[in-house]
């Protein structure tokens, strides 16, 4: 049975991803935006965490490609950010 916690954790990290995705088809945050990104990164981290616990490797594998790849965008936007000569 899942526990309390796990099931808040789940869905703490679902809202996260699905928040970002919904404001970006909304247009309200930019896919390379830092708020998106974070919302993917602690998302995917969240439930890639429990997918581990719970030993659902396909979701682990998932969620883990999906915070590798948040992680990469996000590290890219902080670069783009912190140089002003950088192309947008």
């Amino acid at each position: 049975m899942v526990s309390l916690v796990s099931s808040a954790v789940q869905i703490f990290g679902a809202v996260l991803i699905l928040a970002g995705f919904a404001l970006a088809q909304f247009h309200v945050l930019d896919q390379r935006s830092l708020t998106y990104l974070v919302f993917n990164l602690v998302g995917s981290i969240l439930l890639a965490i429990d997918a581990d616990v719970e030993r659902q490797w396909g979701f682990v594998m998932l969620e883990t490609a999906w915070a590798l790849v948040s992680a990469w965008g996000l590290a890219v936007a902080v670069r783009r950010r912190r140089s002003p000569s950088a192309a947008p």
